[in-house]
C-alpha cells in the first residue's frame, strides 16, 4: 500500500498541481479514540470531527507506539477525506489519517502547530 517510509527513499515520480488538488486533505479534531484489538497491527479506532460540512468520520490509525488514547482526544490531525471508505477488520475506515515515520518506523501524526478551524483544507 505504501511507498518506502525511509527518510532516504528517492522522491516519487513527478506529478502536476491538478493531480495534487484531487487529494482533499483536511484538519479535524479527534473526539474519541478506542482500542482496536481486531486490527492485524496495533491500532486505534478514531472518530474525527471535520466540522459542519464534512462532519464526523471514522479512521483506523496505527499510532499506538507514540500516542495514548487519552492524549489523542482534542488533538487536531490531518486526513485525506475523499478516498473511498476502506474495510479494516470490522471497521469501515472513512478517512486516511496522515503521519510520518519516526526513526523506529512508527507513525508520528501530521497536524497543524497552531489551532485552525476543523475542516480547514491543506493548500
Amino acid at each position: 500500500m505504501h511507498l518506502s517510509h525511509a527518510s532516504d527513499a528517492p522522491a516519487a515520480e513527478q506529478t502536476d498541481f491538478a493531480t495534487f488538488l484531487k487529494a482533499d486533505i483536511r484538519v479535524g479534531t479527534v473526539v474519541s479514540a478506542e482500542d482496536f484489538p481486531e486490527a492485524r497491527k496495533p491500532a486505534y479506532k478514531l472518530m474525527i470531527d471535520f466540522g459542519p460540512v464534512i462532519g464526523r468520520k471514522k479512521s483506523s490509525a496505527q499510532i499506538t507506539a507514540n500516542y495514548t488514547r487519552e492524549e489523542l482526544i482534542g488533538r487536531q490531525v490531518a486526513a485525506v477525506v475523499n478516498f473511498p471508505p476502506r474495510q479494516i477488520g470490522p471497521l469501515m475506515s472513512e478517512v486516511l489519517t496522515l503521519g510520518f515515520a519516526d526513526e523506529a518506523g512508527e507513525v508520528v501524526l501530521f497536524s497543524p502547530d497552531k489551532p485552525v478551524p476543523d475542516g480547514s483544507r491543506l493548500f
